[in-house]
């Protein structure tokens, strides 16, 4: 299997081809709708529209900033960590202050931070290592939920690898490197919460949970 392959589950599903003869055509079910059905339809429709906008100012956001520290001091890999920390810290804040899932929000800024490495010709593998274990750093430091943290984050440099058109397997495996050892240095249950949510998510997790923690349980692993 091709390793583009083996991170489909950090893709959003695609449409089947083929549509069932019983499932009614885009056309067909808007000529079904009453009024107030129509109504909630358009409002859906631009709210879903608006929410596209919102992320893509995020990516560019997160973009802008971790490019002009990057620029500013000249190291990619410790600065990647510090700037993801605290990147990562202000947009669970903001989440919170408003009361939306933090989940999208923490993917588009992890994109835009990988998507600036690239900007300024850094290792984007190295990045993703160093952007994640920052990431779930932060979330602890502010008693998120370092699992999903983790699972957005990684999401997040594996979409912004392809958009810049990198090996995505290549950077899910390092920027789950990078998770993993951020939770081995949370401790307690950080691990198994971290392991649990990428196994699935990332081909070879086994391998990458072996090199980041020596002696540990690998996610699956029967006692």
């Amino acid at each position: 299997m091709a390793d583009e392959e083996n991170v489909s589950m950090l893709r959003p599903p695609q449409e089947e081809k083929a549509m069932s003869p019983d499932k009614p055509t885009k056309t067909s079910l808007t000529g079904m709708l009453g009024s107030a059905g129509l109504a909630i339809k358009d409002g859906i429709s631009g709210s879903l529209r608006g929410l596209q906008e919102i992320e893509g100012q995020m990516v560019e956001l997160a973009r802008n900033k971790a490019t002009d520290v990057l620029n500013a001091t000249g190291s990619v890999a410790n600065t990647t960590l510090n700037t993801s920390k605290d990147l990562i810290k202000g947009t669970l804040a903001a989440t919170e202050d408003v009361g939306t899932n933090f989940m999208t929000s923490v993917t588009s800024v992890a994109k835009g931070i990988i998507l600036a490495v690239g900007e300024v010709g850094g290792d984007v593998t190295q990045a993703a290592t160093q952007m994640v274990k920052g990431a779930v750093q932060g979330a602890a430091e502010v008693g998120a939920n370092v699992a999903d943290v983790a699972k957005s984050a990684v999401t997040g440099a594996v979409e912004a690898t392809r958009q810049i058109g990198g090996n995505a397997a290549t950077t899910a495996r390092a920027a789950a490197t990078g998770a993993l050892e951020a939770a081995g240095e949370i401790g307690g249950t950080a691990v198994t919460s971290v392991t649990n949510v990428l196994v699935g998510s990332v081909e070879g997790i086994k391998d990458v949970i072996g090199a980041a923690m020596p002696g540990a349980k690998k996610g699956g692993d029967k006692p």
